[in-house]
């Protein structure tokens, strides 16, 4: 059984996992409100997470991720959270996640995530070839299931039945509301 300080879930994968689909379709399953990295990047930073690398470059884009994971974590629980994929490379960030919620590792297939993330033109990397994909998800799959508590593979389920397999786990967290009646 999970054992989270807060009923929080955080979505955690690289781009074109589903955090946005899912995180929308979890919040309209559970009625709990769900906050995307992109519009906590906007809150804290006033722009676009692309912008923030164009501008800032890669130091900056991830300083403000992290703000903006820290942002997530602070609201109220419940409350769904989508955080940038290149948060997970911190240390201090792995530790916040797995203290904040119900850490849940949308997983998907190098394939799945370049045919999905090609086409939102705000994504940050998504210029970067097909190799760059396939590397960056294979450095990061360890520490996503380091903090992971649920893995759920996007490329095998379908977004409800994803949206199925999470609020299964959340039913059997202690202190959570219960998400199946709606």
């Amino acid at each position: 059984m999970i054992q989270p300080t807060a009923c929080r879930v955080i979505l955690i994968g690289m781009m074109g996992s589903g955090k946005t689909t899912i995180g929308r379709l979890l919040s309209e399953a559970t009625g709990w409100p769900y906050v995307d990295n992109d519009e906590l990047v906007r809150r804290h930073s006033g722009t676009t997470a692309r912008e923030l690398l164009a501008e800032g470059g890669q130091d900056r884009l991830r300083a403000v991720e992290s703000a903006a994971l820290a942002l997530g974590l602070e609201l109220p629980p419940p409350v769904i959270v989508g955080v940038a994929a290149g948060t997970v490379l911190d240390p201090t960030n792995r530790r916040l996640m797995r203290d904040g919620g119900i850490v849940v590792w949308l997983r998907a297939s190098a394939e799945t995530l370049i045919q999905r993330a090609g086409d939102a033109v705000h994504r940050p990397f998504i210029d970067r070839d097909a190799a760059w994909m396939e590397k960056t998800a294979a450095e990061r799959e360890p520490l996503y299931a380091q903090v992971a508590d649920v893995i759920v593979d996007t490329g095998q389920a379908a977004p409800d039945e994803s949206v199925g397999l999470i609020q299964s786990s959340i039913a059997s967290t202690d202190g959570c509301p219960d998400t199946s009646s709606r």
